[in-house]
């Protein structure tokens, strides 16, 4: 048997360090063993899926020097490697579910189900779909769809018994099925939710390892039983353990910087992030903390993985990366390192357009664009103000504009300037107000080059990161606060 691992991100967003993490011990595995490691993109998401998160996947994880053998950029014989390119083999699936009697057609409304799930809620149940749809006649259903009348596909899940799952790691994992809902399969836009997209592709992708996150257990009883109603053999599951912030939360960029662009960005060498990503629940034979790829390929064993919660540690990573610049560089390799990470001409190139204009001699250019070579940048808490806020309008503005920045895309100038100024008539301020104590947090000065082709050549990471430390400057957001400020910028869209 050939071992065929793969890594199936989701392009919704930035990429993440949880996804390379994954996708580096599937590459491990598979080198190990002489096997293939492959990249699927999951964008059946076609609302919040777009191009541009799945560039930044594809170039941060080469960045990290994880290479794969198939995949949506170089072919291979199990394609498209695009889950919004399948759709035709997702519904002949379905269709082949729903004529086995595994899969029926459901046409309760949302509102239907927002009221079964507020009755079930008080009544403390677990929230989950009550079968109504399953009593229709095979005959009625396909009446009813034959009409046009909008419905989805779920898959039949029993309702006595316990399944049981097989972990490479965790052994033996029973859930009973009662806990498990009767999964929407296919939506009623007729593409497929992520569990028949999941199951369909790994099959016909030949995959025989899944090394997955642990938040997927839950989810591993629906495809136990896809697996069985297909009739196909189930690849061998291997449930990893999550990443965590410093205080065992659940790493997330509300805590912790996730991105990695950011950590490319803020000038962190890559092979110094793929070791200290590789100690993340796992260690070499000899117990050395600084490893190469090639090194962690040799020695890999799943048994080796430690389920305890392994703790994302910036001190820790900074600390592995000094070692790797005085280490394994010399200064000649360390010019080169420099010169490709923010010497180079592409972001030169973007960063001369907004200073060349502003200075008189080539020694002026550090005082007005250092901040674009730096990771954070200081600033004065007193000039971080709104005339006409107060301290709690000051940082529900900027935590608004922190939110905000997640959701413009592409991050672009035009874009950036047009929901910046939105969030400045929300907050009743005008713009050039609104605007300054962003200036600020972002180039360490009142006044600088243009903010927002200032803002696009820094990217999203890093003024998300800036921003961040001027609302810790201002005061740490409360749960209370973040409730509140949440419902009041998702009101206005």
């Amino acid at each position: 048997m050939t071992v065929r691992t793969r890594i199936a991100p989701s392009p919704t967003g930035d990429p993440h360090v949880g996804t390379a993490y994954v996708a580096l011990f599937n590459y491990c595995f598979a080198r190990q063993h002489g096997g293939q490691f492959l990249l699927r993109i999951e964008d059946t998401d076609q609302v919040r899926s777009t191009r541009e998160s799945e560039d930044a996947i594809l170039k941060s994880l080469k960045w990290l020097g994880l290479t794969w053998d198939e995949g949506p950029d170089i072919g291979g014989p199990h394609g498209p490697y695009r889950q919004s390119e399948r759709s035709a083999i997702y519904r002949e699936h379905c269709d082949l579910l729903l004529e086995r009697g595994h899969a029926f057609r459901c046409f309760c409304t949302p509102q239907r189900l927002d009221e079964l799930r507020k009755v079930q809620q008080s009544g403390g149940q677990t929230a989950g779909y009550d079968g109504l749809c399953r009593g229709l006649s095979v005959a009625e259903a396909q009446s009813r769809a034959l009409e046009g009348e909008s419905h989805v596909v779920r898959m039949v899940v029993p309702r006595t018994g316990t399944c049981t799952i097989n972990d490479r790691l965790r052994g033996t994992i029973e859930i009973d099925w009662v806990q498990v809902d009767m999964q929407v399969l296919l939506k009623s836009d007729g593409l497929p939710t992520y569990h028949l997209a999941n199951v369909v592709d790994d099959h016909l992708m030949g995959i025989t390892h899944v090394l997955r996150g642990e938040e997927w257990i839950s989810s591993a009883p629906k495809h136990v039983l896809l697996y069985s109603y297909f009739g196909w053999e189930m690849p061998e599951l291997c449930h990893l353990p999550l990443l965590r912030n410093p205080d065992k939360s659940k790493l997330s960029k509300r805590k912790n910087p996730t991105s990695i662009v950011y950590y490319e960005r803020m000038g962190y060498l890559a092979e110094a992030l793929l070791n200290y990503l590789g100690m993340m629940a796992w260690s070499m034979p000899d117990e050395r903390e600084k490893f190469s790829l090639d090194e962690m390929v040799k020695a890999f064993d799943l048994s080796r993985v430690s389920l305890g919660g392994p703790v994302f540690d910036q001190a820790k990573l900074s600390w592995l990366n000094a070692r790797y610049l005085r280490e394994n560089l010399t200064p000649e390799q360390f010019v080169e390192r420099v010169r490709t990470w923010a010497l180079n001409t592409e972001y030169l190139g973007a960063v001369v357009p907004l200073v060349q204009s502003r200075i008189e001699r080539l020694s002026d250019l550090g005082g007005l664009a250092g901040f674009f070579l730096q990771g954070t940048v200081e600033f004065r808490v007193e000039d971080l103000v709104i005339k006409g806020l107060d301290q709690e309008g000051l940082r529900r503005a900027l935590q608004f504009t922190a939110w905000r920045l997640d959701e413009v895309t592409p991050f672009k100038s035009e874009p950036l300037g047009l929901a910046l100024r939105q969030l400045a008539e929300l907050c009743g301020v005008k713009a050039k107000d609104f605007l300054r104590p962003i200036f600020v947090a972002l180039t360490g000065k009142p006044v600088s080059t243009p903010l927002f082709e200032t803002m696009t050549v820094l990217g999203r990471d890093l003024c998300r990161a800036r921003l961040r430390l001027a609302i810790e400057a201002l005061g740490p957001m409360t749960a209370k606060e973040e409730k509140k400020w949440r419902k009041e910028l998702d009101g206005v869209g």
